[in-house]
């Protein structure tokens, strides 16, 4: 085979130097799923599928070299029967995870931001038939199934394996081979894996059996692989070109809001029972960050939209000139309080009440009333001032109290009048 290569620039299934085996690209081949990819190079074939998920769902990393959160996960699997051969089904070896580490490496740049797209992203490939650069196929297959996903990646990224074969007797005269085949790999003296888009490189990976690389190699290299590539990228684009514009119908729904990071546990409330609450009456996830970055999941059952709308009235504060609902918590000579937020309080005062004037609040209002309140103020301590007269409140079943008649009356600071509510005192 060296031989052929080095004198003849052939290669044992006739291909030219630069040559790639032929493509197939194809997307949404399991339907239940919320996104499939299936990419084909020759006798390599990998099948690879999403999985979207809530943010609580990212993997936890605590290792002694990392710890943290991982919101993407890719997953690589190579059985024995891709390859013709007979063995268990154990867990994935230090091959499929290493594979797998290099194709997430490889789609991590062009992924969403968590803010524009919070999903836990879970990509499994499934390697169906080998015969060289598979872990490149994975690649490929997950940028086709990322985006029959509707995951809004940036651009499609694809992978292709290089090879070389040196002549032992000179150094100078050397082949590199494109997409090289299991036995090319294994009788040549490189495996050098590069992946990326359209304009640049996201990863690499190299194997080499020689003492080293001139720069001339690497340069020729990675310019016969760009070409490759180029190429591969527009077989893909011919069958999905952007992301999906909607998810998948069995994929959740995620809606994130934001709150004053303050009111966190108003939220969680005292032992998570405020939180638990929504959870169980709506039928979603949720999931806070400490900036104050909400996110609700839901899947066909949930009711994220309730779930919204009851946090955000848990969370809101009061808005000078804004009108809410609420019911009257307790009672003064001077006016009456009112609940018009989750635990937030302001008062009416007896001159709000109405449009005319009230000799006491029972008059228009009793303890329990739901009745409409406006904003007027908001002073220095947070105290809350409300207005009734200046909303749409029904004051037609009300009747404007009787002023009582002038009346006199003594005290030890001298004679008084009362009339209309005020006391004036008598000259002598």
């Amino acid at each position: 085979m060296r031989k052929l290569i080095l004198e003849k620039n052939g290669r044992p299934d006739k291909r030219k130097l630069d040559e790639i085996r032929a493509l197939k690209a194809e997307i949404g081949v399991l339907p239940r799923t919320h996104g499939t990819g299936l990419f084909q190079r020759g006798e390599t074939q990998v099948l690879s599928v999403v999985t979207l998920g809530a943010p609580s769902d990212e993997q936890t990393l605590d290792t002694m070299e990392k710890s943290g959160k991982k919101r993407y996960m890719h997953h690589y699997n190579f059985p024995a029967f891709s390859v013709g051969e007979v063995a268990p089904m154990r867990g994935p070896g230090r091959r499929d995870i290493g594979h797998g580490a290099l194709a997430e490496k490889a789609l991590l740049p062009v992924l969403p931001e968590k803010e524009k797209f919070p999903y836990a992203i879970r990509v499994v490939s499934e390697v169906l038939s080998s015969n060289g650069s598979s872990s490149q196929a994975s690649v490929c297959g997950s940028s086709l199934s990322l985006m029959d996903a509707g995951v809004p990646i940036k651009h499609h990224v694809a992978g292709i394996a290089m090879g070389l074969v040196v002549d032992e007797n000179n150094e100078k005269n050397y082949k590199i081979l494109t997409d090289i085949q299991g036995f090319e790999d294994h009788f040549g003296d490189m495996d050098f894996k590069i992946a990326g888009t359209k304009n640049g490189i996201t990863a690499i990976q190299m194997d080499t059996k020689i003492k080293g690389l001139s720069d001339d190699i690497i340069k020729e290299t990675l310019a016969q692989a760009k070409k490759a590539r180029l190429r591969i990228l527009e077989v893909m684009s011919k069958t999905i070109a952007e992301p999906r514009k909607e998810l998948s119908p069995y994929a959740p729904r995620i809606t994130t809001l934001h709150i004053n990071p303050e009111k966190i546990r108003d939220v969680i409330g005292p032992s998570g029972k405020m939180i638990n609450k929504i959870i169980n009456e709506t039928n979603v996830a949720i999931d806070i960050e400490d900036d104050g970055l909400v996110m609700i999941t839901a899947g066909p059952d949930g009711d994220s939209e309730r779930a919204k709308k009851w946090i955000e009235l848990i969370t809101a504060e009061a808005e000078i000139g804004k009108t809410y609902n609420g019911t009257v918590t307790r009672m003064f000579d001077f006016g009456a309080m009112v609940e018009f937020l989750p635990k937030q309080e302001g008062l009416i005062h007896i001159s709000e009440m109405a449009p005319f004037r009230v000799n006491t609040p029972e008059d228009i209002v009793k303890i329990g009333d739901e009745i409409p309140v406006k904003v007027t103020g908001i002073d220095e301590q947070n105290r809350v001032n409300l207005s009734l007269k200046q909303t749409d409140f029904d004051y037609t079943k009300i009747t404007p109290p009787t002023i009582k008649p002038r009346e006199s009356f003594n005290n030890k600071a001298g004679r008084f009048n009362l009339k209309n509510g005020y006391a004036r005192k008598k000259r002598f």
